[in-house]
């Protein structure tokens, strides 16, 4: 299994990953203008990208997944309510499904709190073992942080489906589980976050402080707390909807 991390100015995260072995690559959440380091990281490790993933419907920068889809003939995969959202044929994510890309193996997990579309991915090398090697957790939870509420509805219920979200599938999952988030330090889609790229749920438990608060305390904490909205939001979302030119 092959692994790469890509890291943009503004903090964003984006990921490829795939079978080296048996020629099969994913690509999750990459940004506009990023979509020819995908294709050549491809080239290098003889792969064919298999899926473009979107863990939600990105406010603070253009999605690239959409241009890379069509340059490489993969689906463009996002959660199955964005069928309803987007202007764009997508291949819908279903909670608990699992993309195969050769001994690669990624689940998803139906996330909302963030945005209503948001998911998460674990991912398993059946070489390795069955169980999840780590998880890519988009928007969710971050390294010391979790996602703002404001941007898919109203923040106090967001806020408690987030709640639900990490407390219901997340934070259920070993300790020892490395997860890698969809943004670090210089990101507006969290607040407090770490400029370290990755951790485990372990440790977040432990040091997140979000992540100890009962549920009242979590949504009260969450909606006081709100960072500045992304600079030129409503023309972004428009654009990754497929509303605008």
């Amino acid at each position: 299994m092959f692994f790469k991390q890509r890291a943009s100015a503004d903090g964003t995260l984006s990921y490829f990953y795939g079978c080296g072995g048996k020629g099969f690559a994913v690509a999750v959440d990459v940004v506009a203008g990023d979509e020819d380091w995908f294709l050549e990281e491809a080239q290098k490790a003889a792969v064919a990208i298999s899926f473009v993933i979107d863990t939600h419907i990105h406010a603070d920068h253009l999605s690239g997944g959409r241009a890379l889809a069509k340059l490489t003939g993969a689906p463009y995969c996002m959660h199955e309510s964005d069928r309803d959202q987007v202007q764009f044929p997508i291949r819908g994510l279903k909670d608990g499904e699992v993309l195969e890309t050769g001994n690669v193996l990624t689940q998803v997990l139906y996330t909302p709190g963030h945005t209503m579309d948001g998911v998460c991915l674990l991912v398993s090398d059946i070489r390795r073992s069955t169980a999840p090697w780590f998880a890519l957790t988009g928007d969710t939870i971050f390294v010391s942080g979790v996602g703002r509420p404001d941007l898919g509805g109203t923040p106090e219920e967001m806020a408690g489906r987030l709640y639900e979200s990490l407390h219901q599938k997340l934070l259920t999952l070993p300790d020892d589980l490395e997860i890698f988030p969809g943004h670090a330090a210089g990101s507006v889609c969290g607040a407090g976050l770490s400029g370290k790229p990755s951790s485990t749920i372990g440790y977040e438990k432990r040091w997140d402080p979000y992540l100890s608060m009962d549920r009242e305390t979590f949504i009260r904490e969450l909606t006081t707390n709100i960072p500045e909205k992304p600079a030129e939001m409503a023309r972004i979302v428009a654009l990754n909807l497929g509303e605008a030119a």
